[in-house]
């Protein structure tokens, strides 16, 4: 087991080494992405606007955190179109993100792109570190490495090779598979526990993905029921997606958490019933899985159609502010897509307790029968 958390340590840490190296060289072209703190903002007459699209204008005084620039100060002008959701309205003492290109006759363009959210990310990420370390020790320590694996997995090969024009669904599925078998081998060590979850996970995941792949071709889901899968039809890499596939790659990973969570629960309570019960027949093992998966089948599928309906309430907002009927809500494109993600999901869910059921009490009465064998002998 740890030889297996320190492999995996090591690939960690030359992915992250390969990964600094790749955003240094980035940083080299132009323009790049600095830190900056506003030093102070004072507004401009109207008469100042660069054209009719902005609402206000204003002089700010950005002090450069970081780059080439560190330390200097620069005037820009900052517009602002009257759109919330787009404005970045400061003050002095804010901190922003601001792009930097410098010119051919040597000025410097800036101005301001973004927030600067890194930092409370970055302590809410310390956090859940430390939190995992203190309640769950070493095996809080390979959660964070099968977790940080996972990201990478999903930065460095699902989304390169989804570029690339790879299949979505044979990519997502190799992915998920390897995600699979490293957070269970790793977490719940190499055994018959782990063995049964990722039987139960892999077998309950792919079946979801199969029914949003089925379900989805038949009521005619086109993939492009979002503002984001349709900009990918103007990225520069001029990249021929296959949108349906990634919506349903999309399902099948977004299933994917929730069905390990219900497949370990399942097996680790199997295993721990085995061994304060040595006699406990296979069918009766079997049973008490079942009624363990019953109990958690209830709370985790509200979970997931909670967190899809969630992510959704701006849309069902409006659709219940125009009165719009059920028979054309539920027929459009992007509520299709959000039912049959939720359900297909929840089904994977479902059917992973029986399957992790049944795998773990074969494998545990296979395992006590070789163990016997091997007493006698």
């Amino acid at each position: 087991m740890k030889k297996i958390t320190f492999i995996l340590a090591f690939m960690l840490l030359i992915t992250i080494i390969g990964s600094n190296m790749a955003f240094a060289d980035s940083l080299q072209a132009e323009p790049v992405i600095e830190r900056a703190r506003v030093v102070d903002v004072q507004a401009l007459e109207e008469d100042a606007l660069e054209n009719d699209f902005f609402t206000e204008s204003m002089l700010v005084t950005l002090e450069v955190l970081s780059g080439e620039y560190k330390g200097q100060q620069f005037q820009v002008i900052h517009s602002l179109t009257g759109s919330f959701g787009y404005d970045i309205i400061v003050q002095p003492g804010d901190k922003v993100l601001v792009t930097v290109q410098d010119m051919e006759d040597g000025a410097v363009d800036i101005y301001i792109s973004e927030y600067l959210r890194d930092t409370y990310i970055y302590i809410v990420l310390g956090l859940f570190a430390i939190l995992l370390l203190f309640v769950g020790g070493f095996k809080g320590l390979k959660t964070i490495l099968t977790l940080t694996l996972t990201i990478l997995l999903i930065l460095k090969v699902l989304l390169p090779g989804l570029l690339a024009g790879y299949s979505p669904i044979l990519l997502t599925v190799a992915v998920s598979f390897v995600v699979t078998c490293i957070t269970m081998l790793v977490v719940g060590g190499i055994n018959t526990k782990s063995y049964a979850a990722i039987i139960g996970v892999l077998g309950g995941v792919f079946i979801a993905g199969l029914i949003a792949y089925v379900i989805g071709s038949k009521v005619s889901l086109t993939g492009l029921s979002n503002d984001e899968a349709m900009m990918l039809m103007y990225i520069p890499q001029g990249v021929n997606f296959d949108f349906r596939g990634l919506l349903f790659a999309g399902i099948i990973m977004g299933a994917l958490g929730a069905v390990m969570d219900v497949g370990i629960s399942i097996a680790s309570s199997m295993e721990e019933i085995k061994s304060l019960n040595p006699n406990i027949s296979t069918k009766a093992l079997i049973q008490s899985g079942m009624n363990i998966g019953k109990d958690i089948m209830g709370t985790m599928t509200n979970t997931l159609i909670l967190a899809y309906t969630g992510s959704a309430i701006p849309l069902l907002l409006l659709f219940t502010a125009y009165q719009d009927p059920l028979v054309r809500i539920i027929n459009l494109d992007i509520i299709a897509t959000e039912i049959i993600r939720a359900f297909a999901g929840s089904i994977g869910l479902i059917l992973c307790i029986p399957l992790t059921a049944v795998a773990s009490g074969l494998l545990t009465e296979k395992t006590e029968k070789k163990n016997n064998e091997e007493k006698t002998v």
